[in-house]
């Protein structure tokens, strides 16, 4: 490495994350881990909703239930290396700089070349952000967010009791914002997941977890809907599964990964956002339902990895006014506003495909469930494995039809596959661009592939490298294209060294363990 390189880059979360959605007078969606450095608190009212409310019947089962739930619920402290900086810029900058704006490898693209530099590293005993876990087996597995463990090089678990351990992380799911850590412990409290098919709206609740560094926090509320789909995991996922249980009881930065449980102290979701304008309760919370963490879980304990199966079409929200308008007026077509899933196109060699659906099909039901939106679908299909059956209703010229479709992977296998089944660039979760000499010349590189095509829950993504950042070296050799890095790590078994540029020019060694 010549010299180093500017600053271009930002990473998208800074202790609290927020994403630019809207929701009527609702302005943003926050997932619900906390900064670190907090040291303040906002004065509020909110509770006072509960005051004119008749909660007598209630109360003796409100004590049972936290009796029961707040030993099962723990502190996740998330450590880095690197303090995150704040910025407005895009990662696709990093791609620009390097190819000139465009395909031509040779574009200056107006951008200064400058190279690589070193940053200061934060205090290594401060952990960047905490979050809240849910303990779900004695021996020691525990449930949480995937935001709140992601880019950890260190996970430490507190308990109620205030005892720490450090726990190795099993595996994380961004498309459904679950993951699953461990700790070498054994009888330990814990919850046992509840069917959250059978959670009503209006039925009582309560939110556990740390909020704002408040251990042990216990607030109630009642479920306010069901199937919430809020665009808030496409933040961190090319394919997120959406169908959250929203919630009024309080839940503030740090409860993410928190257990919202019925008055039985059953799990019923697992906490993950709050929609607010001040970052801070408003009444709004969002958990992961039970059902689909539980699948997560089960997976990432078997196999190591998620099963998820895909039914192979391109689809539309009939429900969704604006994206019906929008495909109407690109497509010149009049499709009415309603309910179901239109099929826009249908993958080749898929399940839906194989099943004989097209394009025009409007997709009612599975397995006799009724599909009245994009979520409904996701959860659907989403919670299933590659080589399970669904039968799929569908309209198509105004008649009803039923045909059963097997899900296959996005390989277009029907097997589940374990970490070992898969090829290197499968395992690290990437593909990889050759930088040309020329380039590499003029930005003071030595060696580097630039990254493409990151697999949400691939080793690569769990150190932190995403699209457009340039790894120079890998187990201390240097890289030049895919072949390099194939060659490397083909049969390797042992800890992998990862030597990479950031979107802002920052370099870093990282390291994860080969499946």
């Amino acid at each position: 490495m010549k010299n180093s390189l500017k600053k271009l880059l930002p990473l998208a979360i800074v202790g609290v994350i927020s994403a630019g959605t809207t929701f009527g007078a609702i302005t943003y969606f926050t997932p619900s881990r906390d900064n670190a450095d907090m040291s303040y608190f906002h004065n509020s009212n909110k509770d006072a909703r509960f005051a004119s409310m008749n909660t007598e019947g209630a109360s003796d089962d409100f004590v049972k239930a936290s009796k029961m739930v707040v030993p099962a619920v723990v502190t996740i402290k998330n450590y880095q290396n690197t303090a995150r900086s704040q910025d407005n810029s895009s990662n696709q900058d990093m791609y620009d700089w390097f190819f000139g704006g465009g395909n031509d490898p040779f574009g200056g693209g107006g951008r200064q070349k400058q190279q690589p530099q070193q940053r200061q590293q934060p205090p290594k005993n401060m952990p960047t952000s905490l979050g809240s876990g849910v303990i779900i087996s004695p021996d020691g597995y525990i449930i949480s967010n995937n935001h709140v463990v992601a880019g950890a090089n260190k996970l430490e678990v507190v308990l109620s009791n205030q005892k720490t351990y450090i726990a190795n992380l099993i595996g994380r799911d961004p498309n459904t914002d679950i993951a699953l850590l461990k700790i070498e412990e054994s009888g330990l409290p814990y919850l046992n997941f509840a069917n959250s098919d059978n959670v009503e709206v209006g039925q009582w609740v309560l939110a556990v977890g740390n909020p704002l560094g408040l251990n042990s926090t216990v607030t109630a509320g009642i479920i306010s809907a069901k199937g919430r789909s809020i665009d808030l995991l496409s933040q961190q996922s090319k394919t997120p599964i959406e169908s959250f249980i929203q919630t009024d009881a309080a839940i503030n930065p740090g409860n993410s990964g928190g257990a919202l449980v019925n008055t039985n102290g059953d799990l019923i979701g697992i906490n993950s956002a709050i929609s607010s304008n001040t970052g801070y309760y408003e009444g709004y919370g969002f958990a992961v339902p039970a059902n689909l963490a539980r699948k997560v879980v089960e997976d990432l304990k078997k196999y190591g990895l998620v099963q998820r199966g895909f039914l192979g079409v391109n689809s539309l929200d009939l429900s969704n006014d604006q994206q019906v308008a929008a495909y109407n007026q690109d497509k010149k077509t009049n499709i009415k506003i309603g309910s179901g899933i239109y099929v826009v196109g249908v993958t080749d060699k898929s399940g839906a495909e194989d099943a004989g659906l097209k394009l025009g099909d409007i997709i009612t039901k599975i397995d006799n469930v009724n599909i009245l939106n994009f979520s409904d679908l996701s959860v659907a299909v989403g919670s299933k494995r590659p080589g399970d059956k669904l039968n799929v209703t569908y309209m198509r010229n105004g008649k009803e039809y039923t045909s059963s479709v097997t899900l296959k992977d996005q390989n277009g296998g029907t097997s589940a596959r374990s970490k070992a089944d898969l090829t290197v660039t499968e395992k690290i979760g990437a593909d990889f661009l050759s930088l040309s000499d020329k380039v590499k010349t003029d930005y003071g590189l030595e060696s580097g592939v630039l990254v493409q095509n990151t697999v949400d829950a691939g080793e690569l993504a769990k150190i932190g490298v995403q699209d457009n950042y340039v790894i120079m070296e890998i187990n201390g050799k240097p890289v030049n294209s895919q072949k390099d890095v194939e060659k490397i790590l083909a049969g390797y078994k042992g800890n992998v060294s990862v030597k990479f540029v950031d979107g802002y020019g920052r370099i870093y060694t990282k390291g994860f363990k080969m499946p």
